[in-house]
């Protein structure tokens, strides 16, 4: 990489992780983005530490050491160790983690790092960071770990922190040998209570009399083994959540819970303790509450943090509370409210400052040594940043934007200076360079106008509403006369940027595509500005656009009516556009001078275009292509994002790489780069220059940082510094009159409140320019609303108004004009109507604008088709829905669900639903019977053997195994029963109990189909009996008519259960709509319509069996129908004369008449007698049908209730034999469990024996050691007089004396002043170097001279010194052997016991083994057998022997044998009698099969012998029958359609390279063709413009003479269709009364019945 200067990070701002760690007493760290921050709470001065990785993970720190150490995030990460204050890194620790480390932490007094890995491994290291060994690791150990935390009084004990569980790890050390030993702590149940920790056995035995077998574990039953079998011990009640750990001075744990209990445990005994509640009231409040008294609800604790006696716990809602605890009492002493979630809770160093982060970006401090009030150190907000820009004033303020909608402001050190909160969803932003405001574009589609003069308060003095989507582009020309805006919506408005002109709408353009990128540029020279607009298509998915939109805009008033139209668009006079389009889609671009860079993703390339000069001579709309003049490599990850320097020559680039990158405008070829974010969180959002071009700002996407760095360029491009700063001078003294003009007038701007709503209103025209109009609603409380009106419909609504005001009169004119006609044309209608018609027209001939009509009925189909379309998927989705449950609940069931009801009650019988038999379960039942047949035959050998025994105990012996009570099951009864079923008393084995079931479900399936069969059979009975009822109400029916009786008559019928086939079909009654049929449905419909009126045509003219009919109504039934009918006619002198005026005849006539009609009377009489006997006879033959019907149809029920019994017996004896198979499949399970488990003792007993013994060697070889160095030790105080033997005795015992001495710092601990629980640590194994060394400078003191005896030769002295000094190191290795020889001793001892352990658990795995195979030797003997009893035969308990025989007989013994001799042989008799019975009976039943077996088979005989005799044979069948040599004909046939095959591919190729030669020649055809094509389109385009001229020339000059003919020609057509109408209404009348005349002849010529009948 050829680079000209480097970019140096100059603050970062942000805050992305939730921890905050001290890394000293007054300096705090947290995470930036890729950052890591420093921040020292006395001074406020902060510090940046690059991540040497793509991202910060995991961050730890230790305040004891200034170590801190963090994870990087990427693939294989590795972990960082730095020192501060110096951020060196100390050492890199590569470990085996593949994606990211979960979480971090450092010993408090060692060199100890644990860290634990996420997915796959989730493994938990502890290193030793000085050398970066790996001291021990367990894999698999932190699935749930969220955190680590070591013990500050035992480096070598840390607590693992998961979502569920709680671990604290032992690490035990040897030497350099280092292991960790898990202990989980089991915690209480959800509402509190605690487990009782025993231990459950391998199986538990029942004792009850009905032995079911025993009792086996969960993990048997579920067939877990290894490890898993410990999971299925633990309780189904849920436990509490952990959310918060922090150890205490006594080595304890203080355990927060999710669901609000507070634990202590202790690590040792892993004993658990749930403290009280919270009791007591506040007593001292402050920070930001403002109550001194209130009930604190501590309902969470999520976050922990111990100080002496203290607790320091979080709540809800950002209330932290000091908790007392003193023994089981807790107590709240102080409480502090932050209104805000509080994500970490830590002290200092030296426990004098409490430190209290929260998620907004906020650090609070409270310093319990000098006050109580809780100070803010922090203030930074938390989110995403949306974009951040530099203000081009001279203070070079930065302005940032969230995405929670705050703009903040930043100082040139990263100070935070105000704030604005803007209350809705913010998208872009701008800084003006002539005035110190900033533009913020929204999602709702306003923009936003922020006074930034005073930088503490942001002001919002003014905002415009413009779009209906969110704005994406906001930007200003260089000098900042206007300011562009644009979004997805293809409009441009261009706005004025000076205060002065209230932010005006000047007008909008349009552009052919979304916009994509935006950019101006300002020519000083012409006053021009032009902006650059990135289109894409409209289809285009990708935000990838290749058409290049450039706008010119010159700088001047463009307030006129000839700048902009009515509707606020800027003119084509003022406004010049120029199209381009480049080959490949590009993603962003920037303007330069006559010159445009821009990224292309797809070959993630830089490009650099050159706009042509001299655009103004081409027409408007062409679109000139462009080609990359120089093309450079781009940003690794796209997409990417160009920004220029204000000097136009520099670009800066940014990409989802993270990287920022500048590059020289003029060659390109040379880039300076720096990692600015993370591109795991999506890399760079946007990037700022400052006026100077010195100053860059960049915000991520995601990680919530803002990075201001600085450009720092090499001796060879110090010219260029000064000509970016030259240029800003420049351009800020040329503007310094216009910012002190426009900033003096946006100070004087309104501020709006935050209550408040401002929608731009309508601009009305006042003095050639247009206002802005200003709507306040008091009654919201948000800033914007998304319902107030956009600028260009104002605009629009105004042009509409100020057009009704102007057109007033014509548009009343035109509504009257319109009802006139209107008026007309329903007069003419409602005439129309009311004329003949062959004189009327047709309802459409009255529409006088047919293309609407069309378009609304094209319009009303388009619906249609959308509605009928969704109709059709729905139905087709419930087609199929219904095709799957009928698939699966109807087709696949050989036998349907069906019932029986009765005639005369509500009572049903049901039948058996059966499934077909799979072929796998048939050949399952056939292995099964094969099998036992084989068994059967071996057997026979053993029935020979027993041929000696008499007939009466065979028989005796056959009635025991026929037995039901001993079978258990009915089933034999009802004759369904399997020769090759087992005996109960014989299942032993596994694979018996298999095959009986098999068995007993054949059994099952063949009661269910003998049932099935007797119901079938009922079934049909009762439908003939239905047809038998209905031809018997037909002629009750009859007889009522006759009577003239309306009683109701009794009308069985199936119902829905009956035919469960009539719930798959729809009859047309049950559809209550009208049904829609297509044209080709109807026209089918009557077609059928049609056929079926010929049919019944013909059936009436040809059916003999009418005419019959006819007949003998005629002739038979007439005189019954006449005798009820009959009435005697009553003499007419009845009715004109009185009874004294008849005469003789007349008397004589009315005696006949009378006669008469008592005749009539009495045949009537006897007649309905007669009808009235046969309908009572009918309707008794009705009741006695259905009543045997109803009686056969209860022995049906019998006959079910016994089936069901016999059903219900095997499935009884099935479950049994099931819930043996999985006793003894769990006991199985259990004995595999407790072998894997024994081997796994085994194997780890012989590995840990190994290791012991290892131990042992070890412990003895240093044991050694340690005994030759106390040797030796001894030796040098032995020989310490032989070293001065010249020395007076006097003088030797004073140096011996010195000799022994020692300084007192062996004797001190290590204490402090501070307020910290964690005051008196244990000595460490990286402490001890530090202890000598202290001895080592104490001994310095005492060899000091003035510690000389008097009159001592400093020789002597110094060799004393040496001696002393040796004698001292001496001591001290003694001392360290020792401890490491303890420390080495008691890590055998453990090893030790871990043996025995082992070995007891071994011992009590075997015996465990030993107990269940007695106990499953016991389930496999006591065998479960089913036994029926006779209904009402119960057990009786026995009951106590009767002790009173005062009221008893006492009778001899003799009488009593006597009587029950007799009792003997009566029985005996009886049970002869009825065996004899029950054998005769049986030989009836054998008879009765055997006749119907039998027919048959004769009817099977005949069916067959049928169809022989009607099969149809073709002649190649005949001849293959006739045939003898059939493979010959075969061959032969072969043969020739081998050849017959060849030929046709010969064929086939010569007739491809025919149509190949003739497809070459069509190709050359039709390129002759496109070519002459081309000329006749060229010759085309000028003829029709020819044509188009001549026709409108013609139409002009011939409108009347065309409206004269259109009238004359419509007049004939209405007169000739008057005369066809005419026409065909007599050739109607025609065709009339010929067909008359035809039906008449044929009439004439039909031969009548009459005759048939006399013939």
């Amino acid at each position: 990489m050829d680079t000209f200067g480097s970019l140096e990070v100059r603050w970062v701002q942000g805050f992305t992780s939730k921890n905050v760690e001290f890394v000293d007493k007054k300096t705090v760290c947290y995470t930036s983005g890729i950052y890591i921050n420093f921040l020292n709470l006395e001074t406020k001065i902060q510090s940046v530490l690059k991540c040497p990785g793509r991202g910060v993970g995991a961050l730890t720190a230790n305040a004891n050491s200034g170590i801190f150490a963090f994870s990087e995030q990427r693939l294989n990460p590795s972990i960082f160790v730095y020192i501060f204050p110096e951020l060196k890194l100390k050492k890199e620790l590569k470990g085996t983690a593949q994606l990211d480390y979960t979480s971090l932490a450092l010993s408090y007094d060692g060199p100890y790092l644990a860290c634990c890995s996420s997915l796959p491994d989730h493994t938990i290291t502890v290193w030793n960071w000085e050398n970066g060994e790996v001291l021990c690791t367990q894999p698999q150990a932190g699935k749930d770990a969220i955190s680590l935390v070591f013990n500050p009084m035992n480096g070598l004990q840390m607590c693992a922190l998961g979502t569920a569980s709680l671990t604290v790890w032992n690490i035990e050390k040897s030497a350099r040998f280092h292991i960790m030993k898990p202990s989980v702590v089991e915690l209480p149940a959800s509402d509190g209570s605690l487990f009782e920790g025993e231990e459950l056995p391998s199986y538990i035995v029942s004792d009850r009399l009905t032995y079911f077998g025993p009792q086996m574990p969960s993990s048997a039953i579920s067939g877990l083994k290894g490890d898993k079998m410990d999971m299925a011990t633990y309780s189904m009640k849920t436990r509490l959540t952990p959310t918060a750990i922090c150890w205490t001075a006594a080595s304890k744990l203080y355990v927060g819970c999710e669901e609000g209990f507070l634990l202590l445990v202790n690590p040792e005994s892993l004993s658990v303790s749930v403290l009280p509640s919270p009791t007591g009231k506040q007593t001292h409040t402050v920070g930001f509450c403002d109550r001194d008294y209130k009930v604190i609800d501590v309902s969470e604790f999520p976050h922990l943090a111990f100080n002496g006696n203290n607790l320091i716990v979080t709540g809800k809602g950002g209330v932290v509370h000091c908790l007392q605890i003193r023994a089981t009492q807790i107590k709240i002493i102080q409480t502090w409210e932050l209104k805000e979630p509080v994500t970490n809770v830590i002290y200092s160093l030296d426990y004098e400052t409490l430190l209290l982060s929260s998620n907004m970006g906020r650090i609070y401090m409270i310093n319990s040594t000098q006050s109580e009030q809780m100070v803010k150190v922090l203030d930074i907000h938390g989110g995403n940043f949306v974009a951040g820009a530099l203000s081009h004033t001279n203070k070079n303020i930065c302005v940032s934007l969230r995405d929670s909608g705050e703009l903040q402001l930043w100082s040139t050190d990263g100070l935070c200076l105000g704030f604005l909160p803007l209350q809705t969803e913010v998208t872009t932003l701008a800084c003006c360079p002539v005035a110190q405001y900033a533009a913020v574009g929204t999602n709702s589609g306003h923009v936003l106008f922020i006074d930034l003069n005073r930088e503490q308060q942001p002001r919002l003095v003014h905002r415009v509403h413009l779009f209906r989507r969110p704005v994406d582009h906001l930007v200003f020309d260089q000098e900042g006369h206007y300011l562009f805006t644009g979004t997805s919506d293809l409009h441009i408005y261009v706005l004025d940027a000076k205060p002065s002109k209230t932010f005006s709408v000047i007008g909008y353009t349009v552009v052919p595509g979304p916009i994509l990128s935006l950019s101006t540029q300002y020519i000083r020279e012409s006053e021009q500005v032009k902006v650059l607009a990135l289109c894409s298509q409209e289809k285009d998915k990708n935000y990838e656009g290749s058409l290049l939109t450039l706008l010119t805009l010159p700088v001047r008033d463009l307030t006129g009516p000839e700048c902009v139209d009515r509707h606020g668009r800027l003119s084509g006079h003022v406004l010049k556009e120029s199209t381009y389009k480049v080959a490949c889609p590009l993603k962003s671009c920037v303007l330069g001078v006559h010159v445009v860079f821009a990224y292309c993703h797809w070959k993630k390339t830089i490009q650099k275009f050159h706009l042509p000069q001299d655009t103004d001579h081409l027409p408007r709309g062409k679109v000139i292509w462009l080609k990359p003049k120089q093309e450079v490599k781009g940003h690794p990850r796209g997409p990417a994002s160009l920004v220029l320097s204000p000097h136009q020559a520099w670009l800066a680039s940014v990409g989802r790489d993270g990287l920022l990158r500048i590059q020289q405008t003029a060659s390109m070829k040379q880039y300076m780069e720096l990692q600015c974010h993370s591109c795991r969180l999506g890399g760079v959002r946007t990037v700022s220059f400052s006026a100077d071009g010195q100053t860059l700002l960049t915000a991520g996407f995601s990680d919530g940082s803002l990075v201001c760095s600085n450009l720092r360029l090499k001796d060879l491009g110090a010219g260029k510094v000064n000509e970016a700063t030259q240029y800003s001078q420049s351009v800020a003294h040329l503007l310094e009159n216009v910012f002190n003009t426009e900033n003096s007038f946006l100070s004087h701007l309104p501020e709006m409140l935050h209550g408040s709503l401002s929608a731009a209103g309508a601009q009305t025209p006042q003095e050639g320019e247009f206002s802005l109009r200003t709507e306040m609603d008091q009654s919201s409380a948000s800033l914007l609303s998304a319902s107030d009106l956009t600028w260009l419909e104002i605009k629009r609504e105004a042009v509409v108004k100020e057009d009704n005001e102007q057109y007033y009169e014509i548009k009343t004119n035109l509504r009257k004009t319109i009802k006139e006609l209107h008026d007309t044309i329903q007069e003419m209608m409602r005439e129309n109507e009311n004329l003949p018609e062959s004189e009327r027209l047709e309802q459409h001939e009255f529409n006088l604008d047919v293309e609407e009509q069309r378009r609304l009925e094209a319009m009303v189909e388009q619906e249609v088709a959308k509605v009928r379309n969704e109709i059709e998927l729905e139905n087709a989705a419930k087609c199929y829905h219904r095709n799957v449950l009928k698939r699966e609940f109807w087709d696949s069931m050989k036998v349907k669900g069906k019932a029986i009801r009765a005639f005369h009650s509500q009572h049903e019988v049901r039948n058996y639903r059966m499934k077909e038999q799979t072929e796998k379960e048939v050949e399952e039942l056939q292995r099964v019977q094969n099998i036992r047949q084989t068994e059967k035959s071996a057997c026979i050998h053993e029935t020979l053997k027993k041929r000696f025994k008499t007939e009466e105990e065979e028989e005796e012996e056959s009635s025991v195994v026929e037995s039901a009570a001993l079978t258990g099951s009915l089933s034999a009864h009802l004759g369904c029963s399997n020769p090759y079923m087992y005996d109960q008393f014989e299942l032993q084995t596994t694979e018996q109990k298999i095959h009986q079931i098999t068995l007993l479900q054949e059994v099952i399936n063949q009661i269910k189909t003998a049932f099935n069969t007797e119901f079938e059979a009922t079934h049909k009975q009762k439908v003939q009996e239905l047809n038998r009822v209905k031809n018997r109400n037909k002629r009750i029916r009859e007889i009522m008519e006759e009577l003239s009786m309306s009683e109701t008559l009794w009308k069985p019928s199936l119902v829905d259960s009956e035919c469960p086939e009539r719930m798959l079909t729809v009859d047309d009654s049950e559809i209550k709509v009208e049904r829609y049929l297509t044209p080709e449905q109807e026209k089918e419909e009557q077609r059928k319509d049609l056929e079926e009126q010929r049919r019944m045509a013909t059936k009436g003219e040809d059916n003999r069996e009418k005419g019959l009919d006819d007949m003998m109504d005629g002739v038979l039934e007439v005189k019954k129908e006449n005798i009820l009918t009959m009435e005697i006619p009553m003499p007419e002198f009845d009715l004109t004369k009185p009874e004294t005026e008849w005469s003789e005849d007349e008397k004589k006539a009315y005696k006949e008449y009378e006669k008469k009609a008592a005749e009539l009377s009495g045949e009537q009489g006897k007649y309905k007698k007669l009808l009235e006997g046969e309908m009572k006879k009918l309707q008794e033959s009705n009741k006695e049908a259905t009543e045997k019907f109803d009686k056969t149809l209860a022995k049906l029920a019998e006959k079910k209730i016994k089936s069901e019994m016999a059903v219900h017996q095997e499935e009884l004896r099935i479950a049994f034999l099931v819930y043996s198979l999985l006793i003894e499949e769990e006991i199985r399970n259990q004995e595999l469990a407790l072998r894997l488990k024994l081997e796994e003792k085994l194997a780890y007993r012989d590995e840990t024996q190994e290791e012991l013994k290892k131990y042992k060697d070890d412990v003895d070889l240093f044991h050694e050691t340690y005994d030759s160095i106390v040797a030796e030790d001894k030796i040098l105080d032995k020989d310490f007089k032989k070293e001065f033997v010249d020395v007076p005795n006097i003088t030797v015992d004073q140096l011996y004396k010195l000799y022994k001495r020692r300084p007192r710092i062996q004797k001190m601990r290590t204490q402090t002043d501070s307020l910290s629980p964690f005051k008196e640590q244990r000595l460490s194994g990286s402490m001890a170097p530090d202890g000598f060394s202290k001895m080592l400078k104490a001994m310095e003191e005492l060899d000091a001279a003035e510690n000389m005896p008097e009159g001592l030769n400093p020789s002597l002295w110094e060799k004393f010194c040496l001696v002393r000094r040796a004698k001292v190191e001496s001591e001290q290795q003694v001392k360290l052997k020792a401890l490491a020889l303890a420390e080495m001793q008691a890590f055998l001892q453990k090893r030790i016991n871990e043996d025995e352990t082992v070995q007891q658990e071994i011992k009590n795995l075997i015996d465990e083994l030993e107990s269940l195979h007695k106990e499953k030797n016991r389930f496999l003997s006591d065998i479960m057998v089913q036994v029926l009893i006779k209904q009402g035969q119960v057990e009786v308990p026995p009951t106590a022997l009767t002790s009173d025989y005062s009221d008893s007989v006492l009778h001899h013994r003799s009488v009593v044998e006597d009587l029950n001799t007799t009792i003997r042989m009566l029985g005996k008799q009886k049970i002869a009698i009825m065996v004899d019975c029950k054998d005769f009976r049986k030989g009836i039943i054998q008879q009765e099969w055997e006749n119907k077996r039998l027919r048959m088979q004769i009817e099977d005989l005949n069916i067959k012998a049928r169809d022989i005799q009607t099969l149809h044979m073709s002649e190649e069948q005949r001849q293959h029958l006739s045939e003898t040599n059939c493979a010959g004909r075969i061959s032969n046939q072969i043969t020739t359609l081998e050849k017959t095959i060849d030929l046709q591919e010969k064929t086939h190729l010569k007739s491809v390279d025919h149509h190949m030669k003739k497809i070459s020649q069509l190709n050359k055809q039709a390129a002759r063709k496109v070519e002459k094509n081309a000329v006749l389109d060229q010759q085309l385009a000028s003829m029709e413009v020819t044509v188009a001229e001549r026709r409108h020339i013609y139409e002009a000059t011939a409108v009347e003479e065309n409206q004269a003919a259109q009238r004359e020609e419509r007049y004939q057509e209405i007169i000739q269709r008057r005369k066809l109408e005419d026409l065909a209404r007599v050739q109607a009348e025609d065709l009339a009364l010929l067909w008359a005349e035809v039906e008449r002849l044929r009439m004439k010529n039909f031969p009548a019945l009459d005759q048939l009948k006399h013939n």
